[in-house]
């Protein structure tokens, strides 16, 4: 069967296509294209600039995808999209596309199963996450610019067992760039990780870790508190240690380290809870190698492993969305139109997995 899979609840538009091999055996990726709103330094993106985009790139990007896979209309089963959650005006956009995609094409639609509560947009990250990197029953650390938990899964559901409490960590990072007027080309989050990379100096931020869940917000108001008296000239201090002044490579150093350890500290817990030896790190967040090589210190320590992937299957693509998709349509259950909406929040484990045991 083959599933084309639209995604479009942020600034990224992907478009991909996927064939699951009637025999079983790994999924084949046949095409995985995508491209991003870009705003300018300093700021963030507007809904309805952002779903013009989306309108603006849709047709030409199905038409690229179908291409790069080498298949016909004929050759497709299905119509997949991200139903939620995400920004409204951006994810309106798509459901729209795949309506028109379903009836131009007289294709069957999913964005989500029979019941209306059922949406794609997480188990596509997490389903991408296994099919790609071969984890078989992980503790998934799920990091985005929208979200931010630890999940396992048990009876049909992936449940949540901890979460950030108040800014998903990929705002927090976002955020911050837009206070040092970071590009965002090509993400703000990856010029963070780059910055990071030649900073030095640790500096104290606040660490807020509650049992299994986390806070962003506190730290991400010390920091800014910082960077603008760095910018502005007022503070000009040195490394106790060095003697050294300490630059904007070191603000993002700090910031990246300290929430990274949060994250790396929720993770294990939900590993000792569920006697797992696997982490699978999926979201946008989850590309940042800082966090990968983290997050493999700890799951060594404990004779474990961590399984992540790099920015063809992190960041927001619409492979994932066919997968996922292909996977609800091989159940037999498809979106009638008149349910093919979108909504912007619901929670993981409100989604009933079918497909596993």
């Amino acid at each position: 069967m083959i599933a084309l899979g639209l995604e479009g609840s942020a600034n990224k538009l992907g478009v991909g296509v996927i064939l699951h091999p009637p025999k079983g055996g790994p999924a084949q990726i046949l095409a995985n294209v995508r491209h991003t709103f870009v705003s300018p330094p300093g700021e963030g993106f507007l809904p309805k600039d952002t779903a013009k985009h989306h309108r603006t790139w849709v047709v030409s990007l199905v038409r690229q995808a179908l291409t790069e896979a080498g298949v016909t209309l004929d050759d497709v089963d299905c119509l997949c999209y991200t139903k939620g959650p995400g920004m409204g005006a951006p994810l309106q956009s798509v459901a729209v596309a795949a309506r028109m995609l379903s009836l131009l094409w007289d294709k069957e639609l999913v964005g989500s199963t029979i019941r209306a509560d059922q949406r794609l947009r997480f188990l596509a990250d997490i389903e991408m996450g296994r099919e790609i990197t071969g984890a078989q029953n992980p503790v998934v650390l799920y990091v985005s610019g929208g979200n931010t938990q630890v999940i396992a899964y048990a009876s049909q559901r992936y449940r949540i067992f901890g979460e950030a409490l108040d800014i998903a960590v990929g705002n927090c990072l976002d955020r911050f760039a837009r206070t040092l007027n970071i590009s965002n080309d090509p993400a703000p989050g990856y010029n963070i990780e780059q910055l990071a990379k030649r900073g030095k100096h640790l500096l104290d931020l606040p660490y807020t870790v509650k049992g299994m869940d986390c806070s962003f917000s506190g730290i991400l108001a010390s920091i800014d508190v910082l960077a603008a008296q760095l910018q502005q000239g007022q503070t000009r201090w040195k490394d106790e240690v060095t003697g050294e002044l300490v630059t904007r490579e070191d603000l993002c150093f700090s910031l990246q380290e300290t929430v990274f350890a949060m994250l790396v500290e929720i993770t294990e817990r939900a590993m000792a809870h569920v006697g797992s030896n696997q982490v699978l790190i999926v979201g946008g967040v989850g590309c940042n190698e800082r966090l990968q090589e983290m997050m493999g210190m700890m799951a060594n320590g404990r004779g474990g492993r961590v399984y992540a992937t790099d920015e063809r299957f992190c960041i927001d693509n619409g492979i994932m969305i066919a997968h996922a998709g292909l996977l609800v349509y091989q159940t037999g259950l498809t979106t009638p139109l008149e349910y093919s909406t979108c909504t912007q929040r619901f929670r993981t484990d409100e989604v009933v997995v079918k497909w596993r045991a």
